[in-house]
């Protein structure tokens, strides 16, 4: 059964360590990803991008999918289903299928219409017991199409939406979506502190986790991160491992070529992945 991500984060910011919440692509990300969660007993996020939900058939074919999988793999963590960098529509609609944990991206807007449009998701989160993710300047990249240059956030905007009652918030402190460029200027951790300061005990969430040195990791968790977001990584290793059994010609032996088969060792190199990302997260042993 889904659960909302409320309590798997309130639990990680007390404890100082962090949720991943790694999104899914299709049904070999989403067995991968749970298989895994369940071994380390580790709570997890599925995250489902607008444009990955496309894909899958809709949100209402991944919410079969995700409690089929959840039923007939026996997991027995606590597994939240997330609309990642959702638009107000997007959130509606997601709600409405079966998610258990929505994210409105409204940091494009001026600031008063993305409080507007928080509060009234607050509401109907709110009322059906799901989790509610907020951005407040937005996060750099590419995500979906929508481009941004790793922006610092406001502390006091970012305030100014916590306080609105959401259950957790996302703020760029200067993190990007996708493989990092040679001249980036790393995380503004005091930005962080202030943000932190200022929303107390609410959960931090870091977007953009692939390419993150791992003591910045550290570093962000323990200044109240306590969701981070792994997309691109699981992507890389599943295309090298998959062009690695296709360039030693597996695919043409014997019944290789089967999409079981094919896919197989790109689906391994998620599971490694997402366990070394629960690693370094913190997260192993706290389901």
């Amino acid at each position: 059964m889904l659960v909302s991500a409320k309590e798997m984060l309130n639990k990680a910011k007390a404890g100082k360590y962090a949720v991943g919440q790694f999104n899914i692509n299709n049904l070999e990300w989403t067995k991968a990803i749970l298989q895994t969660a369940e071994e380390l007993k580790s709570p997890v996020i599925l995250g489902v991008s607008e444009g990955a939900g496309k894909y899958m058939c809709g949100y209402t074919t991944i919410v079969g999918m995700v409690n089929g999988m959840i039923n007939e793999l026996g997991i027995t963590v606590p597994v939240a289903l997330h609309l990642d960098h959702g638009s107000y529509e997007g959130a509606k609609q997601c709600i409405e299928a079966g998610f258990s944990s929505v994210m409105f991206d409204g940091s494009h807007y001026p600031i008063e219409e993305n409080i507007a449009k928080t509060k009234e998701l607050v509401a109907i989160c709110e009322e059906k017991g799901l989790s509610l993710e907020a951005e407040v300047g937005a996060i750099g990249g590419e995500e979906d199409g929508v481009v941004g240059n790793g922006e610092v956030a406001d502390p006091e905007e970012c305030k100014m939406i916590a306080d609105l009652g959401v259950t957790m918030l996302a703020a760029g402190i200067g993190n990007i979506h996708g493989k990092y460029p040679a001249n980036w200027a790393g995380l503004s951790f005091d930005t962080l502190a202030k943000i932190q300061e200022l929303t107390g005990t609410m959960p931090l969430v870091l977007h953009g986790g692939t390419g993150i040195p791992a003591d910045m990791i550290q570093k962000a968790i323990s200044l109240g991160v306590s969701k981070i977001n792994v997309n691109t990584e699981c992507q890389l290793a599943f295309a090298e491992a998959t062009r690695k059994y296709i360039e030693a010609g597996k695919d043409l032996e014997g019944k290789g070529f089967d999409p079981r088969k094919l896919l197989a060792d790109g689906t391994a190199a998620i599971k490694a992945t997402v366990k070394e990302k629960m690693e370094l997260f913190g997260s192993v042993n706290k389901a």
